[in-house]
């Protein structure tokens, strides 16, 4: 996770084949933006680095799922990264997720 950067950056680039979209959804405060999705163009690549703890999250869970399976063109990133602790039901939130995704 990335520390110290400056809460407004000054320009944010556009990166030819992705497009990104932010949203407020209440995650942890009403009205700050605290999601974002990435979609990738078809044939891009992408590469992931998860935690080594044996215990994690369960968006964590279902993206290395993910990524064992398919070659993903759309990412849902939360304000927290990873919801943990959230048991069975957190696992069916993600997966509820990516299916709305």
């Amino acid at each position: 996770m990335a520390v110290n950067l400056p809460l407004e950056l000054p320009e944010l680039h556009p990166v030819a084949g992705v497009r990104i979209a932010t949203a407020a959804a209440g995650i942890k405060y009403p009205d700050r933006t605290d999601l974002v999705a990435f979609e990738l163009v078809k044939g891009a690549q992408c590469a992931a680095i998860f935690t080594r703890n044996a215990f994690c999250a369960a968006p964590v869970t279902v993206a290395r799922e993910h990524l064992a399976t398919t070659t993903p063109r759309l990412l849902l990133i939360n304000s927290g990264n990873a919801n943990a602790g959230t048991g069975e039901q957190g696992y069916q939130d993600a997966l509820n997720s990516c299916a709305w995704l």
